[in-house]
């Protein structure tokens, strides 16, 4: 399973900025610019925290399997695939969507003299963060399931960290 690359989601990430940018001035000369919700943070949040939640959740229970504590539930190899793919999913994704926010974000700037574009160009910033978050527990969550280079203590047959 090919990892999660940094260079990939930031060009995914400055892609979708700058076709925004350019959308939101084309869209504003010609009309309203469409408002950005309040829970697009929210649910960028939501996800960030199920991704750490499944990656901590899978590192206390490999960790259980490899000090071969008695009662222990393993991890299967294909729950561990299944972790990482949501996890490479919503990066992915979520590098394009925090990129949309971020390039309205950017053009909002030069309004926040108006209070609605203000709030406007908060809630991108917010949803911004949120989607680094989603990013980073990825990433977390990739490097927990990831098999070891040397699996000296890991001859046990079970494969538990196949990922």
């Amino acid at each position: 399973m090919k990892q999660l690359r940094l260079g990939v989601l930031a060009g995914l990430f400055v892609a979708a900025g700058v076709l925004s940018w350019g959308g939101a001035r084309l869209w504003d000369s010609l009309g309203t610019l469409p408002s950005v919700p309040l829970a697009a943070s929210i649910v960028l949040a939501v996800i960030a925290a199920i991704l750490l939640a499944t990656a901590l959740s899978l590192r206390a229970r490999l960790r259980a399997q490899r000090e071969r504590r008695p009662g222990a539930k393993g991890v299967e190899p294909l729950m561990a695939a299944r972790a990482v793919v949501f996890g490479q999913a919503s990066a992915l994704v979520t590098a394009l969507v925090a990129g949309i926010y971020g390039g309205t974000g950017v053009f909002l700037l030069s309004f926040l003299d108006v209070p609605p574009r203000r709030d406007q160009a908060i809630y991108a910033g917010a949803a911004v963060v949120a989607g680094i978050a989603v990013i980073a527990a990825a990433f977390f969550l990739e490097r927990v399931c990831r098999l070891p280079e040397d699996s000296d203590d890991n001859h046990d047959g079970t494969g538990a960290a196949a990922a």
